[in-house]
């Protein structure tokens, strides 16, 4: 079992920064590979950014390449996403994810086993 939970979000101006943290509790954090989608009003959820195991390996969607980094402290079992130059199209509840699986790189829901409850971010003009 892994037990995940956001913190981080809130309201910004567009051109502002937010840097959200997931907070992982249950089985061996370090081993399993992290990542961060997003849901933005009335459309599917998206993958975001991606992290494996030791965070040597980021994955991060075009969307967001040179404005988003991910990161993990395994000593903390926390994963982060900061969030730079934020643009009102980032307006989404931003979910963490863990693969269960080990040492992969989950850019995809269905390589996720284990959600997080949500963090909202607004972005405004």
């Amino acid at each position: 079992q892994v037990q995940l939970v956001e913190s981080g979000g809130g309201l910004v101006q567009a051109g502002g920064s937010l840097r959200l943290s997931c907070a992982a509790s249950g089985r061996t954090f370090s081993s399993i590979g992290m990542g961060w989608f997003r849901q933005p009003p009335g459309k599917e959820r998206e993958f975001v950014a991606a992290i494996s195991w030791n965070g040597a390996m980021t994955s991060y969607a075009d969307s967001v390449k040179g404005r988003f980094t991910i990161s993990r402290d395994n000593a903390k079992n926390t994963v982060y996403l900061q969030m730079n130059s934020l643009k009102p199209a980032d307006t989404a509840v931003y979910y963490c994810a863990a693969d269960s699986r080990g040492f992969t790189l989950p850019t995809m829901e269905d390589d996720c086993d284990y959600w997080g409850q949500g963090t909202q971010v607004a972005v405004s003009r």
